[in-house]
């Protein structure tokens, strides 16, 4: 009973932190209001977070490797909790991205050790598969539940309650994981590879910039340029550190397992054209269907309640056919959506017949990422459960932000005027998971 009971506590954090990933979009509009920002500045409400994140997570990983996972999971939840309360109150726009920007690095503590902390508690076979079928499903039914709850929260509420809702329930999972995880065994002193951890996060963060100022066009030009440029430079430092580093970011072992590497390139192409799709939803029913914050967040809980029941039937996909199978139906389904969504827009699609739409990238998100995770995580050990957990997540969120800049960015640039932003943008994510596929279908590790 105590492993289950230690998997819900931690599911709640995967809760919490999956919501905040989303919950903001729908509450952006008010947000911007409110400080007077333009669109542009607003996304970074959103990008601050994911690739703040997304780029700490491998360190949180290696750090609860190190440092034991007991102690870096609570250290991670009391960051991301003080975080959310500060931006709940934030009197500026500078101060709310800050404060989204500390929420990703306390979830790039606290994820890592969550779930190496899971993967470590259940032996491999059906009942890991299990557990992290729960995990999985959990995160994405926190992704998808962000956008309810933000026109929920927001119109009833306002919108700084996106973020103060979640202080309560940080502080009892505080509570039960001090209660619950067991305390860290007495470890040897290893140097942690703080430069890896800064070129890793500047890296995507310049890149996702220099995206999103390559779309604004005009004198944009010359900072996107420069900003691209130092993305380069950043990734190719990255990778001279990591190979003259004691104590690498990514141990070398780590890429001989090839089916590991594949997953997790999968898992980022994957979860940028589900990023993608879940933003284009958005602007399909508030700017085109002309719904209000309340009746957009309603209006997607058909791809709630179809990723609650997809994720009921993983487990007896992974578990008769492997997560290869699962994985690949997963990019099919979600290909299909893409293709949904684009011919939705074009024939201007209320939100009833954005229907099918929401079921395919609902059921893609169910059988996708839980089996490129479980491909992501075989046969780790205690020395490398958080390094392989923190890979995974990081692959998931940075192609996550990734991917959304870049075919949203390209879909909507001014350049493309006369073409539907829609069709593009769409049309580019399913290039990435045709890539997808290939990886996943190379992957033979289950």
């Amino acid at each position: 009973m105590r492993p289950w009971v230690v998997l819900g506590s931690l599911s709640l954090l995967q809760f919490l932190i999956a919501v905040d990933v989303t919950v903001v979009n729908i509450a952006l509009p008010s947000i911007g209001v409110d400080f007077g920002v333009t669109t542009r500045e607003l996304t970074w409400v959103v990008v601050g977070y994911t690739v703040a994140g997304g780029g700490l997570l491998m360190f949180g990983g290696r750090l609860s490797d190190v440092l034991g996972r007991r102690r870096v999971l609570l250290t991670g939840v009391t960051v991301f909790g003080g975080a959310s309360l500060l931006a709940g109150v934030a009197p500026s726009y500078p101060l709310l991205v800050g404060a989204r920007m500390l929420q990703g690095v306390g979830e790039a503590l606290a994820l890592p050790s969550a779930m190496a902390v899971i993967v470590l508690t259940f032996p491999e076979g059906p009942r890991r598969t299990r557990a992290l079928s729960v995990w999985a499903a959990v995160a994405s039914t926190g992704l998808v539940l962000g956008f309810v709850l933000s026109g929920v929260i927001t119109e009833l509420l306002g919108w700084r309650w996106v973020f103060l809702v979640s202080v309560p329930f940080v502080l009892f999972v505080i509570v039960a994981a001090a209660a619950l995880v067991p305390a860290d065994p007495p470890g040897e002193r290893t140097p942690l590879d703080l430069p890896g951890s800064v070129l890793l996060t500047l890296a995507p963060l310049l890149l996702v910039f220099g995206i999103a100022e390559a779309g604004e066009g005009g004198g944009h030009q010359w900072v996107a340029a420069a900003a691209l440029a130092g993305a380069a430079v950043a990734g190719g430092l990255l990778v001279v550190v990591e190979r003259r580093a004691a104590e690498p970011l990514l141990p070398p072992a780590f890429f001989r397992n090839r089916a590991r590497v594949r997953a997790n390139v999968a898992t980022a192409l994957l979860s940028g054209a589900l990023s993608t799709s879940f933003l284009l939803l958005t602007f399909q029913l508030q700017q085109r269907a002309a719904l209000g914050p309340l009746a957009a967040g309603v209006a997607l809980l058909p791809l709630a309640v179809t990723l609650v029941v997809a994720a009921s039937l993983v487990p007896r996909v992974v578990g008769r056919w492997g997560a290869r199978a699962c994985a690949l139906v997963g990019v099919v389904l979600t290909a299909a959506g893409m293709g949904a969504i684009a011919v939705g827009a074009v024939a201007g699609a209320g939100a009833w017949e954005s229907v099918p739409a929401m079921v395919l990238i609902a059921g893609g998100m169910a059988f996708g990422l839980v089996g490129l995770q479980y491909a992501a995580v075989s046969g780790v050990t205690g020395d490398d459960a958080g390094v392989a957990s923190g890979v995974q997540r990081a692959a998931d969120q940075l192609g996550g932000s990734s991917g959304v800049t870049l075919y949203v960015g390209i879909g909507f640039a001014p350049a493309l005027t006369g073409v539907d932003p829609f069709v593009v943008s769409c049309a580019l994510a399913t290039a990435g998971l045709g890539a997808a596929g290939v990886l996943a279908w190379r992957s033979r590790a289950v």
